[in-house]
Parts: structure tokens; sequence; C-alpha cells
């Protein structure tokens, strides 16, 4: 962050995280509370149309931004990227905290003059908040239900980040940890 805000000293620096999951028709099972003894119900669909969801979030969960794509690699993370940058108000620049995927450091990704990447540790997905906003959106929104086609996957997963960014505090709950409260303030 240091290094960041000394390259670009008219700037305001601010930390994202980033991160994508697949959200698509062969869901993934959550965990329910039940009456013990009973099985709780269920859905799981057998079909394989998918999508992905693109997301950034503010490590203080102020701010995040998405984006619902057809296929992971280095076009949909460009277009990411690029949507991304436009949100950016003129006076920031974003440091992008995002794990170790091909297309998030290949040569043929344009990284936009407002961004900086930089890729997590090896095998440490626990450091990226991110991954509890998926499991907090694969629970409560996205999973044990039948989606028809790409169309329901894709209007699920707006559904689902609208609904997240309208919980009040919810995106800071899942992003503000302890370890990035000491760093940030």
């Amino acid at each position: 962050m240091n290094d960041v805000a000394g390259a670009h000293p008219h700037k305001r620096v601010v930390l994202y995280f980033q991160d994508e999951m697949r959200v698509g028709q062969k869901g993934r099972l959550c965990h329910r509370w039940w009456l013990k003894g009973e099985r709780a119900p269920g859905r799981q669909d057998r079909r394989f149309s998918f999508t992905y969801l693109f997301g950034a979030a503010r490590a203080d969960g102020e701010a995040a931004f998405a984006l619902v794509l057809p296929e992971v690699g280095t076009q949909a993370m460009q277009l990411f990227l690029d949507g991304f940058a436009k949100t950016l108000p003129a006076d920031e620049h974003a440091v992008m905290v995002l794990d170790g995927a091909g297309w998030h450091g290949a040569k043929a990704l344009a990284v936009p003059s407002n961004i900086t990447l930089v890729p997590l540790p090896p095998y440490s997905p626990q450091l990226n908040p991110m991954e509890r906003v998926w499991l907090y959106l694969r629970e409560r929104y996205l999973s044990l239900r039948l989606l028809p086609g790409t169309e329901a996957i894709l209007d699920a997963c707006c559904a689902a980040w609208n609904a997240l960014l309208t919980e009040t505090g919810r995106l800071r709950s899942l992003c503000y940890q302890p370890w990035l409260q000491r760093i940030i303030e």
C-alpha cells in the first residue's frame, strides 16, 4: 500500500478484494438448521449450465462492483477490470488483491492505470474476504434452487448481488475482518 501511495501521491489509495464464483444449475449444497432426525427439504439440479459472478469489494465494505459473465479467462477479466475502473472517482487509485488464477496475471491483460493488482500468497483463500461474500450469497440466495436456464441463472446472480448491497452493513460485516481493521486503521 505504501509503495502504491508513493507512486500515486495525488490520489487516495483504497484497498479492494476481487474474486469470482461459478453459479449454475448444478448447485452446491449448503448448511441448514432443521429438526433432528428429519431430512431438510432441498433440491439439487443435475444439469450443467452455469455462469460466473465476478466481484470486488472494498476492504471496509463501503463499496462493491460485480459483473455476471458467461466464462472466466483473460477476456472476461479484462471486461471486469475496465468496468470496475470506470466506477472509481478520478482522485482514487485502487489496490486490488486477488488470487493466483492464470487470467489474473496474464500477459494479454491490460490493467487500467487507476488499478494496481496484488496477488495473494499461494494457497491462502482465507485471506480474501470475497470468499465470505460468496459463501453468504450461496447460503442465502443461490443454493437449493432449480434454475431453468442461463437467463434464470443470470437473474438469480443479479438478484442475489443486489439483495446483498441493499442489506445495510452486511458487506462491511463480511469484508471488514479483524486483521484488515488493524491494517486500515
